[in-house]
């Protein structure tokens, strides 16, 4: 924020590389590549519309069209935990396929669903802050199901635990997400 000329050369070394490794895994044939900033908060996004605008959407965009401009069908999942709600159809733009993860904590996934189901595909929302450690095994398999039926009518979610479980999630919660 206070030093532009550096922020952009920093930024664009990094795009730089990563576009270099997209490209390479696209040559390669592989049919996805997985790509994420914390771009998001528990309740509001990291940084302005204006700003993720400015610095990051152009850079991320670079990255997907080097892949894509290879294989263009290569799905490329984008990784950010929290609320991202604001910032999602400036990752479609981007060229993003899947959102990883939609967190139930952050963010509403039958809003998100019904706003951006048809050009989007979600994996998560089965809280790994609150319904896997914390919920009953039957609390688990409602989440699981309600979050299919949400998806139902229009597709596009791998229901999934949005982390990695913690060693407090019981055995008993992993066995009735499976």
């Amino acid at each position: 924020m206070s030093d532009d000329p550096i922020a952009e050369v920093l930024l664009d070394t990094v795009t730089d590389i990563s576009c270099m490794q997209a490209a390479a895994f696209a040559e390669a044939g592989t049919d996805v590549i997985f790509l994420g900033d914390d771009i998001g908060m528990q309740h509001t996004i990291l940084m302005s519309e204006s700003l993720y605008c400015d610095w990051l959407k152009p850079r991320l965009k670079k990255v997907i069209d080097a892949a894509k401009k290879i294989k263009p069908d290569i799905v490329v999942i984008y990784h950010s935990c929290g609320f991202v709600t604001p910032l999602i159809p400036h990752l479609i733009d981007a060229g993003i396929d899947v959102l990883n993860p939609v967190q139930p904590e952050c963010m509403d996934f039958r809003e998100i669903h019904d706003q951006f189901g048809d050009k989007l595909s979600f994996h998560g929302t089965i809280g790994t802050q609150s319904t896997m450690p914390f919920g009953t095994p039957d609390e688990v398999k409602r989440e699981v199901f309600k979050n299919l039926d949400i998806a139902s009518y229009k597709g596009g979610l791998l229901v999934a635990p949005t982390h990695m479980l913690e060693p407090e999630v019981p055995v008993e919660n992993v066995v009735a997400y499976i």
